[in-house]
């Protein structure tokens, strides 16, 4: 189970000076690579060439992949990055695992 996950939103704690402190809504996640792109940060320009389908040739500004040790998850208690532990909650009968901010103590499902 990661601690971060699709769709959430995430501030970059290092990395290039106009990318570091801002924040965005995760998009997708590489395991592989432990890496993730996030909604508008860290764009690069993609070529797309003239093809049957794409009829006009273009440049387009696509997001490339963060470390995932880079990002951390954003309170939405004060909008600030919080560390993330697990922990098994136990509610209507069944146990989960979910995800609680170390500082706020909020759950994030």
């Amino acid at each position: 189970m990661r601690k971060i996950r699709k769709n959430d939103e995430v501030m970059v704690l290092r990395g290039k000076v106009g990318l570091r402190g801002q924040k965005g809504k995760v998009l997708e996640i590489d395991d592989e690579k432990q890496r993730a792109k996030v909604e508008g940060l860290n764009l690069v320009k993609k070529h797309k060439k003239r093809t049957a389908r794409n009829l006009k040739a273009s440049i387009k500004d696509v997001p490339a992949p963060i470390p995932l040790s880079a990002l951390a998850l954003v309170s939405k208690k004060d909008g600030k990055p919080v560390r993330v532990h697990f922990e098994t909650r136990t509610a209507q009968g069944k146990t989960r695992k979910v995800r609680v901010a170390s500082r706020t103590g909020e759950v994030f499902e």
